[in-house]
């Protein structure tokens, strides 16, 4: 089975990407195969969900979109229990459209969607009011009141329906399934480039550059300052990174964490873009996560800090300049 294929960075000739809210979807996406599921990672197990479906629709000639929910179930029905979410909405579609989707279908996740029978999602939404052609959906996908609907089930609702069902088996990797809770895992560990392994491509965040106390300037390494959602857990530390500015892709590095050796504040990622000069301020950017490069620490002077800094820079520029060997391919520049 392959995957999802990825465009060589920045070479992905976009054919327009139409993003749907409710059941009312527009032209350029009716009569579509959906990779259908959560996919929060957009790993390589989904990814082999969204290549069966463009298979599907080549031979259809059918758009191809992905179906989606927001919030993530797991969030609606047990709210006091953080999520540590690999790609929030904005980055999630903005995946998709990178690996070449015609669109996407956003279905609000509310009491409504959770006490809808099996039956009714498939025939009421699926092929109803969406009028979807066909889906692909991986081999644990569950959906319904109580989760009573199955891979099984839409299958036999579909050949009933006319709507062209295909159940993608679990991907392995390194003998064990390539799933979210892995990467959020690694992640948690700081193994950056297992994440990127178990992704398909680099892991990466995007933000909006903040002020800040201005310290990084005063130290000689100016950083955009970026406050990622509280449910993030990648491991406190230092980062190789790329970012992407203005759809200009540059090097840097990056730390996550409370900046023990100040204030032990609330957890703010901070990159130092390499040769950069020019403000950053109320920019959205995407930072990928390339390589660790050390754990975070609480110095005793700001000329031990500096002299580390310092270190941090020679060593993130050395795991960027192996970029061949970074275990996964980039998105950057991400559009969307």
């Amino acid at each position: 089975m392959s995957e999802a294929s990825l465009p060589p960075s920045g070479a992905r000739q976009d054919r327009g990407f139409t993003v749907a809210r409710s059941l009312d979807v527009p032209a350029a996406i009716s009569g579509a195969i959906a990779a259908i599921g959560n996919f929060d990672g957009l790993h390589r197990g989904h990814r082999a969900v969204i290549a069966r479906a463009e298979a599907m629709g080549r031979a259809l000639s059918a758009p191809v979109v992905l179906l989606t929910f927001e919030p993530h179930p797991r969030s609606f029905f047990r709210p006091d229990t953080p999520l540590f979410r690999l790609t929030p909405e904005p980055v999630k579609l903005a995946v998709a459209r990178a690996l070449g989707l015609d669109g996407a279908v956003v279905l609000p996740f509310d009491a409504t969607l959770a006490a809808t029978s099996a039956s009714q999602f498939v025939r009421d939404i699926l092929a109803g009011r969406l009028g979807l052609r066909g889906v692909a959906v991986g081999h644990d996908f569950h959906f319904g009141r109580g989760r009573e609907g199955s891979p099984a089930f839409i299958a036999r609702e579909g050949e009933q329906l006319g709507l062209a069902v295909d159940v993608i088996a679990p991907l392995v990797q390194d003998g064990a399934p390539v799933s979210s809770s892995a990467i959020r895992t690694a992640l948690s560990d700081g193994d950056v480039e297992t994440a990127a392994r178990l992704i398909g491509s680099r892991w990466l965040v995007r933000g909006t550059v903040q002020h800040g106390d201005k310290r990084g300037r005063t130290l000689g390494f100016p950083t955009a300052n970026i406050r990622l959602s509280p449910d993030c857990a990648l491991r406190h530390g230092i980062y190789a990174v790329r970012l992407a500015i203005d759809g200009v892709v540059h090097d840097g590095v990056a730390s996550f964490g409370r900046r023990p050796t100040f204030d032990d504040g609330a957890p703010l990622l901070e990159v130092f873009v390499f040769d950069f000069a020019g403000s950053l301020y109320d920019k959205t950017l995407d930072v990928e996560f390339c390589a660790w490069i050390r754990g975070e620490e609480k110095f005793d002077g700001i000329e031990t800090l500096i002299a580390r800094m310092t270190i941090d820079c020679e060593q993130a520029r050395t795991a960027l300049a192996r970029g061949a060997e970074i275990p996964a391919p980039s998105l950057l520049p991400l559009a969307g």
